[in-house]
């Protein structure tokens, strides 16, 4: 019985071992392997980013702009608040998480994620508006139930999905976060519009060609 008994607890044990392995392996994979995988945490990403984008945009449509009413400029400045913080967090995640990009220049993707995020800020804002609009407009919604609130929700997540898929998700992966002949063009702008940087530094030369006379 004691042998049975050990027999048994040595096959639970290598099961569990067996499948602690696989749970590694597949972690692992998912952490940092490529093709589908890569797509996967990009998913993850836009989902933390966006529910970030809807909480707060959600939050400044049903409170802070509630005096507007159904004027289309308070679902505007709600998505477009909503936008610029979900936008500001999905740079970081992927940046680290999503592309792991430590390899490229930060200034260049920077820029390089400024003008993919432009394009789907204008794109979300311009969807999310004017569907909407077209929306509150549909009166035969009112009457089945579905209230300004609700409208909005659908319009953006439905904005939001086609804008993630289609547009960002392909511009990030094949322009962002790889290294790319805009890559030095981009260096050099923020290298430009930061000029206390360079000051910094033509201090820092003369403080040691001081130091050297010395």
């Amino acid at each position: 019985m004691n042998a049975i008994q050990e027999n048994n607890t040595a096959k639970g044990t290598a099961g569990k071992n067996n499948n602690r392995s696989l749970t590694r392996r597949v972690a692992d994979k998912f952490m940092t392997g490529a093709g589908i995988f890569t797509f996967l945490r990009s998913s993850v990403a836009s989902q933390i980013a966006s529910w970030i984008d809807m909480g707060v945009c959600f939050i400044f449509y049903a409170w802070v702009f509630m005096p507007l009413g159904k004027d289309p400029l308070r679902s505007f400045l709600a998505t477009a608040i909503g936008l610029v913080v979900g936008g500001v967090v999905n740079c970081c995640i992927n940046y680290k998480f999503t592309f792991r990009a430590e390899h490229c220049s930060v200034k260049a993707v920077a820029v390089k994620y400024f003008l993919i995020w432009g394009g789907s800020f204008l794109l979300n804002l311009v969807g999310t508006t004017a569907l909407d609009h077209l929306l509150q407009h549909a009166g035969w919604l009112e009457h089945i139930g579905f209230k300004a609130d609700g409208i909005f929700v659908f319009a953006r997540l439905a904005v939001s999905l086609i804008v993630s898929l289609a547009w960002n998700f392909l511009l990030q992966k094949n322009f962002v976060y790889v290294y790319t002949r805009f890559d030095p063009f981009a260096i050099k702008f923020i290298d430009f519009i930061t000029p206390h940087r360079k000051k910094l530094k033509k201090s820092n030369t003369r403080q040691s060609k001081a130091d050297k006379t010395h």
